[in-house]
């Protein structure tokens, strides 16, 4: 895996050893990346971060922090030797259920621009409930929450649904967090993040 744009334009991002982990593909990485635009300021928060590599991609494109939530120490260790060898600022890692977290996050009304959701996919149904909870109070107003699931599933969440693609097994649907959901790729009327009106992590 390599960083696609950005400041850390093709440096590699290492993969956490074993099965426990399916990073997303450089592929589905881009084509997310394209959908969501501009990302200058933004304040990120990556769920089952895995490799890290969808937080490290904001990063590398301009997002001013990034909060990366995994369970598994393996890795844990890998997002940090990630960041620590492409020097990126601005990131924070913590170990912990996903689901765990993102209740903290939404009980001290901490808001995010972008927000990564990428679960296992034989577990997402299970999660759904819980997701739906949780998730829309962390989303900023004018912010995006993108969410990668088997290509069969199709998410349901109480937002504004911009978009679903699927690209092979994968599936990237993506939600709003104010307004009417459309099919056009963010940041192709000139629309941004809402930046510094998320507080930092």
């Amino acid at each position: 895996m390599r960083v696609i744009a950005g400041s850390r334009k093709g440096h590699p991002i290492a993969a956490p050893r074993g099965l426990d982990t399916r990073p997303t593909s450089d592929r589905v990485r881009e084509n997310v990346f394209n959908l969501v635009g501009p990302l200058d300021e933004a304040a990120v928060l990556d769920l089952y971060a895995g490799s890290g590599a969808m937080g490290i991609e904001a990063l590398s494109r301009g997002a001013a922090s990034a909060v990366f939530v995994e369970q598994d120490a393996d890795a844990v260790r890998t997002i940090e030797r990630n960041l620590d060898r492409l020097r990126l600022t601005g990131a924070r890692v913590v170990r912990s259920d996903a689901l765990t977290a993102l209740a903290q996050e939404a009980a001290t009304g901490r808001k995010y621009d972008l927000v990564l959701v990428d679960p296992p996919y034989g577990v997402y149904p299970d999660l759904q409930p819980q997701l739906a909870r949780y998730l829309p109070p962390v989303l900023a107003v004018d912010g995006l929450l993108v969410v990668e699931t088997d290509a069969r599933v199709g998410p349901e969440l109480p937002l504004a649904l911009r978009t679903s693609r699927k690209y092979g097994q994968t599936r990237v649907t993506m939600f709003e967090g104010g307004g009417v959901g459309s099919t056009e790729p963010r940041g192709s009327g000139g629309a941004g993040f809402a930046g510094a009106g998320a507080g930092p992590p």
